[in-house]
């Protein structure tokens, strides 16, 4: 069966409304609908589920549908029906709420009608209307050509510290003073260890990765030492580990990002936290890195190198699509496909786009 924990059952709001017995219907009710997308959902024929990544915000709008429909139709039931779908459909038309939000919540139903007709056998629905998410055609944000290098550059810079030996008694107490707060330890017990911890190689390792790989996030968290073929500058990521595939794949690096992996793979081996692991990078507090992690990174970044991000939405997400737009330029979708990891062409194809400053050397040379 699959693992449920990460996902919340039954909300407060939902919780709140429902009597004992309502509750214990209710939570059997999203069990097996929750344990279905998640193993077979998503293609019930080859029986290949949905990511848990997709599931957990989407079992909350699923939620909503069906508080939505108790209190426009009399009360509890868990018979939600098309005809439910389709009038929740033109409520969510009316709604004062951005397209991703009403493109979010249409696709929650029809995840949960889907469940709906291949387990208990209701029609198959197929909603008259069709909402288009803000940023569903293109990534709204991506790195230019220039703000690809400047990242790389400024995550050699991102953290360090002076040479220990080229300090002063005085300025040597002061980056101990830094140093301890940094690695949350007392001041007395900082030594030259930490400087060459402060200078490491895994803020480099996380980044030139992603800048050739465009990881996701979750790739991120998941990746592990295995995945690191440094003599043949591959990452071999296996389909159980791959987001939002069931191939392995295999996606070339350069060989400055080999050579990166290798210094902080021979560095790694030194640090305590990752014993008995094979978890490729922690955090200090020795979780996983996630998105809100991976984003304070990279807003840190864009301050050392001095690339202006204002109304822009600069997610980790901002350095994937840097890869798909110019490895389909620079190369074909083909290949954009390969190295980003995409099962469907479709979604390859939002980078089939001529990046703006291109149009623009185009219109000086009409």
């Amino acid at each position: 069966m699959t693992d449920l924990e990460d996902i919340r059952i039954i909300p407060e709001p939902t919780a709140a409304r429902l009597n004992p017995r309502q509750q214990e219907d209710y939570r059997s009710e999203r069990e097996d609908c929750l344990t279905w997308l998640l193993n077979v959902g998503k293609t019930p024929k080859k029986g290949i589920g949905y990511a848990k990544g997709t599931i957990k915000p989407r079992s909350n709008r699923i939620d909503q549908f069906y508080r939505w429909v108790w209190d426009n139709y009399g009360g509890y039931t868990t018979n939600v029906t098309p005809d439910h779908a389709e009038d929740y459909l033109r409520h969510l038309a009316q709604l004062e709420a951005s397209g991703v939000h009403k493109s979010n919540s249409q696709k929650a139903v029809q995840t949960v009608l889907k469940w709906r007709h291949h387990v208990h056998g209701i029609d198959e629905w197929d909603p008259s209307l069709r909402f288009s998410g803000d940023s569903s055609s293109q990534p709204r944000d991506y790195l230019t050509i220039e703000e690809r290098e400047k990242i790389r550059e400024a995550s050699l810079e991102y953290g360090s510290v002076p040479s220990y030996s080229n300090l002063s008694p005085a300025e040597r107490d002061r980056w101990k003073a830094y140093l301890a707060q940094r690695f949350e330890k007392p001041k007395c017990e900082v030594s030259p260890d930490d400087w060459e911890r402060a200078n490491g190689w895994k803020i480099p390792s996380i980044v030139c990765t992603s800048l050739d790989a465009g990881l996701r996030p979750i790739e991120v968290a998941r990746a592990q030492t295995t995945w690191v073929d440094v003599d043949n500058c591959l990452l071999r990521i296996p389909k159980e580990e791959s987001s939002k595939s069931h191939d392995n794949w295999t996606v070339g690096i350069t060989e400055q990002t080999a050579k990166i992996l290798s210094r902080w793979l021979s560095e790694r081996r030194a640090y305590q936290q990752y014993t008995d692991t094979e978890d490729l990078w922690y955090t200090r507090q020795a979780n996983s890195y996630r998105s809100s992690a991976l984003k304070r990174v990279l807003e840190r970044l864009c301050e050392i190198a001095d690339i202006d991000t204002e109304g822009r939405q600069m997610s980790w997400y901002a350095i994937r699509h840097s890869v798909g737009t110019y490895m389909t330029r620079e190369e074909d979708l083909a290949a954009a496909q390969a190295q980003l990891r995409h099962k469907s062409p479709e979604t390859t194809m939002q980078y089939d786009q001529t990046p703006v400053e291109n149009r623009r050397d185009a219109l000086n040379r009409m």
